[in-house]
């Protein structure tokens, strides 16, 4: 397994902390220097907060940690395509690269949908990867949707 495989594991495993919670499950992972720099799960549900997505959850704890908004040298790794909101908080930071599991043809914004992370109207763009464990980090949301059509909610 390589090392994109390996953090893709890893945001995996905080997606299905989210299932657990009731929550959409996506999971990130914000990586620098081969190092594991912040992670982050959805919440919006639990916290009240529609801008509590995983990418979102990373980057704020990145921040901090790094005591800098802005986080260059840095890739985050996603379950899933991020959203417009996720997607300019990601260009905002300064995120050099971003590496996500499965598409999403609804409301991608990093090519699905659009491609707000490589705009060459925006003073930065994104270097961006998909297809890590795509298989995988699709099925989480299948299982996922699947259940809750079953329960009918």
């Amino acid at each position: 397994m390589d090392k994109h495989e390996q953090w893709m594991q890893h945001a995996l495993m905080l997606a299905q902390k989210a299932a657990e919670l009731g929550e959409v499950p996506v999971g990130a992972v914000l990586v620098k220097d081969d190092q594991l720099l912040a992670e982050g799960w959805n919440q919006p549900i639990a916290g009240h907060d529609p801008t509590a997505h995983a990418e979102i959850r990373a980057i704020r704890q990145a921040a901090q940690q790094l005591n800098n908004y802005r986080l260059p040298g840095t890739t985050l790794y996603i379950t899933l395509e991020p959203c417009s909101m996720c997607a300019g908080a990601i260009v905002h930071a300064r995120i050099d690269r971003v590496i996500f599991g499965t598409a999403e043809p609804r409301a991608g914004a990093a090519g699905s949908v659009l491609n707000l992370l490589q705009n060459s109207q925006f003073n930065h763009q994104v270097e961006v990867d998909s297809g890590v464990l795509a298989e995988e980090c699709g099925q989480i949301l299948k299982d996922f949707f699947r259940e809750r059509r079953n329960k009918g909610n």
